[in-house]
């Protein structure tokens, strides 16, 4: 292991545009567990799976449903960055890191202090009237448990929506352009507690043609042949260990 870090460490030094594209275990260090687990009450209190709930037709047919679901599994009280977040945030403000791209809808990386993060799914902490377009934050959402129906309702009668790629939806243009550009300008590309299996943003990192292409992850992914570096363990151990110049 110590060897793996020491060459993690070389290549960050010698790089100067790397680009972090993460997943859901970036912020299960936070305390935020990946909404796709299901622990044993799960069918003593969901009908569906979590892919059917946070789906558009879904939300569309059953929004009661849906936000009884996104209230308890989605919003997450007084978490906090953790040191994988802080320490994406550190290379940015030394210069070496241009972009974070995640798959992650929590705010965490900008939280931590990164300034340039493409979230490809989406935010929670944004929300919209899908009639009126008027704005609201996460507690408004979060608050709309004790009202009689237990739906966002904004001021104009609309039904308030999460700023999240439910699934159905297609991503952001602008999100997925300014994510594809960086990765393919970066000289050093990380992968991060993701098993690459979600797509269309998955299939972003082959837009990769940089020097070195790293996977810090707990499990195996289908990537990890392709890659210089693979470290399997949890991104918070890694990242404790590296230094930035």
């Amino acid at each position: 292991m110590d060897e793996k870090i020491a060459e993690l460490q070389k290549m960050i030094d010698e790089s100067h545009r790397i680009v972090f594209f993460g997943g859901a275990g970036v912020s299960t260090e936070s305390g935020i567990p990946d909404f796709r687990s299901q622990d044993g009450l799960y069918q003593q209190e969901w009908n569906y799976p979590p892919e059917t709930i946070i789906s558009r037709s879904f939300f569309d047919a059953n929004p009661k449903e849906f936000y009884r679901f996104y209230r308890k599994k989605l919003i997450i009280k007084g978490v906090q960055p953790n040191i994988t977040h802080k320490k994406l945030a550190e290379l940015e403000a030394a210069g070496k890191l241009s972009a974070v791209v995640t798959q992650n809808i929590d705010g965490l990386h900008q939280m931590a202090g990164s300034k340039t993060v493409y979230e490809l799914h989406g935010s929670t902490l944004r929300n919209f009237c899908m009639k009126c377009g008027k704005s609201y934050d996460i507690d408004f959402i979060a608050a709309s448990e004790n009202t009689e129906e237990k739906l966002p309702r904004c001021e104009c009668g609309g039904l308030v929506k999460p700023d999240v790629v439910l699934y159905e939806e297609g991503l952001d243009d602008k999100v997925i352009n300014g994510a594809v550009e960086a990765i393919a300008n970066a000289d050093m590309l990380i992968i991060g507690g993701t098993s690459l299996v979600v797509y269309p943003a998955a299939g972003l990192i082959r837009y990769f043609r940089g020097n070195h292409l790293v996977l810090i992850n707990k499990s195996e992914t289908q990537a990890d042949a392709n890659c210089d570096l693979v470290i399997h363990d949890s991104l918070g151990k890694v990242f404790e260990q590296i230094k930035v110049n």
